[in-house]
């Protein structure tokens, strides 16, 4: 079944819309759950097809960003489903945009994001998912959400999550 071309024109519009605002946020997402080069930007066309398909169907019961992440994080499970077992090569390189004009900084910022990503990826599942998600700034009722857990199991969940890595980061330095 095609759309009229008015309400193609209206959903391709909504649809852009909804890219724009959200889109930054959803490629962090899709690639803090890619291990290989080229898996984020896959994964993240897999993301923007399934937010085209379900955008007619949304109705505003949540915000547009619970709604988008939600895809979002439900096309990343099936993602690592897909590719079963997910293992983590240490010396693995993670492509992390940086857009600082100064050369020093970008260099230092994007070590820095290396660490962090290459420390999200050594956590258990559970826990990767709410520090990416609490990282693009969602809320604990918003994590909640579109995880489906309790807001009190994201807060337990970040704990533990922000001590492993504390954990991880360290051991990373040698210390």
């Amino acid at each position: 079944m095609s759309l009229p071309p008015e309400s193609r024109a209206d959903l391709e519009r909504r649809f852009d819309a909804v890219m724009a605002a959200h889109g930054p946020a959803l490629g962090r997402l899709a690639a803090s759950y890619a291990r290989r080069p080229g898996e984020g930007e896959d994964l993240m066309q897999e993301i923007a097809l399934a937010i085209w398909g379900a955008l007619p169907r949304f109705r505003g019961e949540c915000s547009e960003r619970t709604f988008v992440f939600r895809i979002a994080h439900n096309r990343a499970i099936a993602h690592l489903a897909r590719r079963r077992p997910p293992t983590v090569d240490a010396g693995e390189e993670l492509e992390i945009e940086a857009a600082t004009p100064d050369p020093e900084q970008a260099l230092s910022s994007e070590q820095q994001g290396r660490r962090l990503m290459a420390a999200v990826h050594g956590l258990p599942f559970g826990y990767a998912q709410v520090v990416t998600l609490s990282l693009e700034g969602m809320s604990y009722a918003e994590i909640a959400d579109v995880l489906g857990i309790s807001e009190t199991n994201v807060g337990a969940r970040l704990t533990r999550a922000r001590d492993m890595l504390r954990r991880l980061l360290r051991s990373s330095d040698g210390s």
